[in-house]
């Protein structure tokens, strides 16, 4: 038997593995993940149920469970096949609805009252929450908001979603909207991104599959050959970066703690100097229609 082996893309925690690995994963039991959706807004994927922050899931992202331990989940994710143990609490069990929509603006919020003056409770929301729209009315979309036992509306700018499957032209310009966020370690949302963070936003939104770590989306994508292409991604060990120009690129990192433009040739010079190495590739997504 063959064991896959990368750990962040094997649902097995060497007892519990997901039925389709059976036969090629030793396990004790072999269960069928059951596809639960995140509630909180933005929830940590662990690397164990008391482990460190790998990757995060937004509110409204659908995680396959096939263990629980300690008021812990273990999972993947469905968007990215992402492995990691999430809290219980922060997910629902019995979702009632599918989402339609998702915030397309850096960041927006979901407010009790409608109205640009009206008061009421405020939840911040980032960019690609996924969220159920039930109508819109005078620029507010009204939204179903299940926090498991309250199930109530909210209501969010129209102006700042998108349907849930449009395909958005451009995703240098995604990546770019995302300008000024946080630098975060494994960090998922524009609350906080780390490198690889930014570029799986971009590329999702795009239409594109994208892995969650830059390892992962080195070997994902085919190498480049000539000049530097908008859309094009940088990598050097550990870290990769956007092309926005033929000598601009955008990423998040923890020099500028945002995401944030550098000249190529500047960051090219400055990471080497800290010794982190040379670029170790230049890649093209096939962005295809949606360059």
């Amino acid at each position: 038997m063959t064991a896959p082996t990368d750990r962040r893309l094997t649902p097995s925690t060497g007892k519990v593995a997901a039925e389709h690995l059976r036969g090629s994963v030793e396990a004790q039991t072999y269960v069928t993940p059951v596809a639960y959706r995140v509630a909180m807004v933005v929830t940590d994927l662990l690397s164990a149920p008391d482990g460190t922050r790998e990757r995060q899931l937004l509110r409204g992202e659908v995680f396959h469970v096939i263990h629980k331990e300690m008021g812990m989940a273990f999972g993947y994710a469905d968007k990215d096949g992402y492995v990691g143990w999430v809290d219980i609490g922060d997910v629902l069990s019995h979702p009632k609805q599918t989402p339609t929509h998702r915030i397309s603006a850096a960041r927006s919020y979901a407010k009790s009252t409608p109205g640009l003056k009206a008061m009421g409770l405020v939840t911040p929301l980032p960019f690609g929450t996924r969220l159920v729209v039930l109508s819109e009315e005078d620029g507010w979309s009204r939204i179903a908001w299940d926090g498991g036992q309250v199930t109530r509306d909210l209501y969010v700018p129209a102006s700042h979603l998108m349907a849930i499957d449009a395909i958005e032209p451009d995703a240098t310009a995604v990546a770019e909207r995302l300008i000024g966020t946080p630098y975060l370690w494994g960090g998922n949302s524009s609350f906080g991104l780390d490198c690889s963070g930014l570029v799986q936003a971009a590329l999702h939104a795009v239409g594109l599959s994208c892995p969650g770590d830059s390892d992962l989306q080195e070997a994902a994508f085919e190498d480049a050959t000539g000049p530097y292409q908008r859309g094009d991604l940088l990598f050097w060990k550990g870290h990769v970066a956007m092309v926005t120009d033929a000598n601009t690129l955008i990423h998040a990192n923890a020099h500028h703690m945002a995401v944030a433009y550098e000249p190529i040739a500047e960051a090219i010079t400055r990471i080497a100097a800290q010794g982190d190495g040379p670029v170790t590739s230049h890649k093209r997504p096939t962005y295809g229609d949606a360059a």
